[in-house]
């Protein structure tokens, strides 16, 4: 395995995660300046934003790792990736005190990455909106794959990129789209976002207010099922 180039590659994937939690700041940052989660999100961007940066300037890739990564790398990428994204995910919830264990908070995160929709949380309604957004938000990431969402903003990475799609994607086999991974990539995550885009509309045209609608479209956009609500989408019931 070539490790030089694996630990690169996440390391880059760590500083998009990084630049993502910027969102969920201003959200928290709109609603409650003063609360917790504002200092929270920022100490977690800061050490995502350190982590990343000495891993970048500690692993030197060299161009013969990048033209020998194989299928066994990929999969090595993305496999890890999962892990420290979520780990550094989970630190949000962590540092803001809403989850007091960190176990409980690294499993609310991979629950969202991988849009599995579990939650250790019984009052969700009581949640600061900035975690709520950031939830629903590794939902959305991760219905896609978070994978494919850095190969489609990434530098190109030539051939290796095909290699970390078929890792990422499901099934049996994979085609392109496009002729270069890269333009599959940024075709799929198009889709994606411009159906997420109508959920919004209609979800706001139906009396649901902007920010339930952009929560709960992340969530049904990938098939996860994390809401802002306890009774989840029931709460809009008119029965």
């Amino acid at each position: 395995m070539h490790k030089r180039f694996v630990f690169h590659i996440i390391a880059r994937i760590l500083l998009i995660v990084c630049g993502l939690m910027f969102i969920p700041l201003v959200w928290a940052f709109f609603y409650n300046p003063q609360h917790p989660e504002v200092l929270a999100f920022i100490q977690a961007i800061l050490l995502s934003l350190i982590c990343s940066t000495i891993l970048l300037l500690t692993v030197h890739c060299q161009k013969d790792d990048q033209e020998k990564l194989n299928a066994k790398d990929g999969l090595a990428i993305v496999g890890l990736s999962w892990i420290v994204l979520s780990a550094f995910g989970a630190l949000p919830l962590f540092f803001s005190g809403v989850v007091p264990h960190y176990t409980d908070a690294f499993f609310e995160i991979v629950s969202g990455f991988t849009t599995t929709g579990s939650t250790i949380f019984v009052d969700i309604e009581s949640l600061p909106k900035g975690i709520l957004f950031w939830r629903s938000l590794t939902h959305w990431l991760g219905g896609m794959g978070i994978i494919v969402f850095c190969l489609a903003i990434l530098p190109s990475l030539g051939p290796n990129a095909f290699q970390l799609y078929r890792a990422e994607a499901p099934g049996l086999t994979v085609e392109r789209i496009a002729p270069r991974i890269k333009e599959t990539a940024k075709r799929l995550w198009l889709v994606y976002f411009c159906l997420s885009a109508l959920e919004v509309i209609f979800l706001v045209i139906g009396k649901m207010s902007f920010f339930d609608a952009l929560c709960h479209t992340f969530g049904t956009m990938a098939t996860g099922g994390f809401s802002t609500k306890n009774a989840s989408i029931a709460t809009y019931s008119p029965y």
